[in-house]
C-alpha cells in the first residue's frame, strides 16, 4: 500500500478507524472524511455535493464505510425510515463515487469497497429497511464493477454479520446480548473491526488484483453453513 492514495469515507470510528490505521501502517496516503470531521476532513454524505474539497489528482483506493442499523417490525417502519436508510446507504455512495470518479479513472489500478450486511443474503426479522438499501448497494457495486472495469477500476462489496462497533452498541451493549450472539454464528464469536479491515486492506491491494464484482461474506460462517 506504499504511495498509494486512498480516500476513506466515514473514518473516525469503528471499521473506518481501522481501516485507517493499517493503511498507515503500510506507508499509504489516507484522505480521510467523516460527518464530525474528527479524523480528516467534515464531510456530510447526506446533503448534495459535486465536489470533495482535498481529494488527491489520482485516487488508488476509495473505502465506503458509513451505514446505519434501524431494526424494528415491518409494521413499524415509515417512508422516512426507508429514505433516510436509502439516503446513507446509497445516495452518499452515489455523491461520493461521482465526485471521485475522476481521480479513480487515473489510477490505472484503484479499488472500491462497499460494505454491506449478511442480512441481504439470509432473511432476517426486522432487517427490512437496511437490508433493502444494502441490497441496492450491491447491485450499484456489481453494475459498476461491470462500466468500469475497461478503466481498471475495480468494485467488490464487504457483507460482514454483526461487528463491534459503536453503530451495533445497542445490539452488543451488555454480557447477555453479547453471548447470544456469539452463539448465533458457527465460529463461536461476533465479528470484530479488525476481521473486516484486514480483509478491505487485502482488497486495496494489488493482491486482489483479478478480483471485481464480488460479495465477500465475512460473518463468521452464518451465512453459509449450519454447526449440528
Amino acid at each position: 500500500m506504499k504511495n498509494r492514495n486512498v480516500v476513506i469515507i466515514g473514518g473516525n470510528s469503528g471499521i473506518g478507524k481501522s481501516v485507517v490505521e493499517k493503511l498507515e501502517s503500510q506507508g499509504a496516503n489516507v484522505f480521510a472524511y467523516s460527518k464530525s470531521g474528527a479524523i480528516g476532513k467534515q464531510l456530510d454524505i447526506t446533503e448534495n455535493f459535486e465536489i470533495i474539497e482535498g481529494l488527491p489528482e489520482r485516487i488508488d483506493g476509495l473505502v465506503y464505510c458509513p451505514g446505519t442499523i434501524n431494526l424494528k417490525p415491518f409494521h413499524r417502519f415509515t417512508i422516512e425510515d426507508f429514505k433516510d436508510d436509502y439516503q446513507v446507504n446509497v445516495l452518499g455512495a452515489v455523491r461520493v463515487l461521482q465526485a471521485c470518479m475522476k481521480g479513480l479513472k487515473k489510477s490505472g489500478s484503484a479499488s472500491v469497497i462497499f460494505y454491506s450486511t449478511v442480512a441481504v443474503s439470509v432473511g432476517l426479522s426486522f432487517h427490512s429497511s437496511i437490508s433493502s438499501a444494502k441490497g441496492a448497494l450491491e447491485g450499484l457495486a456489481k453494475s459498476l464493477a461491470a462500466e468500469w472495469a475497461p478503466s481498471k477500476i475495480r468494485v467488490n462489496v464487504i457483507a460482514p454479520s454483526l461487528t463491534d462497533t459503536p453503530l451495533a452498541f445497542n445490539l452488543l451493549g451488555n454480557d447477555e446480548k453479547r453471548e447470544a450472539s456469539n452463539r448465533r454464528h458457527p465460529l463461536g464469536r461476533y465479528g470484530q473491526p479488525e476481521d473486516i479491515s484486514s480483509s478491505t486492506i487485502f482488497l486495496l491491494s494489488e493482491e486482489s488484483s483479478w478480483m471485481t464484482g464480488q460479495i465477500l461474506h465475512l460473518d463468521g460462517g452464518i451465512s453459509s453453513i449450519k454447526v449440528m
